[in-house]
């Protein structure tokens, strides 16, 4: 089940440029960065009284988010939503049409799995669904399993 809003995810170019500017705008400070090897991307957290903002960069060339900024600029890049049951959540949306772009959820930043849901199913917007690693649940998809457990 859909819990709640985990965050907005902003692609930026230069994450140090842009967290200075959240900064200077909301007047707080990073909660913390991260590297997220297996995205290719590095990333800024800004917390906000009921709002959690992520900034993220590029670490390596070719990463989607540096196709993203290529494409479209820098701006949003997706809303993140967190669930209960990563896998189950999954198999149900699949079960009801939506396209997902990851079957089995991956290591995502600040100690959570993800999976995306394809914009093309979603009214354009990139959705990535999310469960705190080591919070129960099931993260496989499809027969046999082999999902993150």
């Amino acid at each position: 089940m859909i819990t709640k809003l985990n965050h907005i995810g902003i692609a930026v170019a230069d994450l140090d440029r842009s967290a200075q500017l959240l900064s200077t705008i909301f007047g707080v400070g990073e909660r913390g960065r991260e590297d997220v090897p297996s995205q290719r991307v590095k990333v800024a957290f800004f917390e906000l009284e009921g709002v959690s903002l992520e900034l993220t960069a590029e670490s390596a060339p070719g990463s989607p988010i540096g196709k993203f900024i290529e494409k479209k600029g820098e701006g949003i890049h997706h809303l993140s939503f967190e669930v209960d049951d990563l896998g189950a959540e999954l198999r149900r949306l699949e079960d009801a049409g939506i396209q997902l772009i990851d079957r089995v959820p991956r290591p995502g930043a600040d100690n959570h799995l993800v999976a995306f849901l394809h914009p093309k199913s979603t009214n354009g917007v990139l959705i990535e669904l999310c469960q705190r690693a080591g919070a129960g649940g099931t993260v496989a998809v499809g027969p046999g399993g082999g999902g993150i457990r």
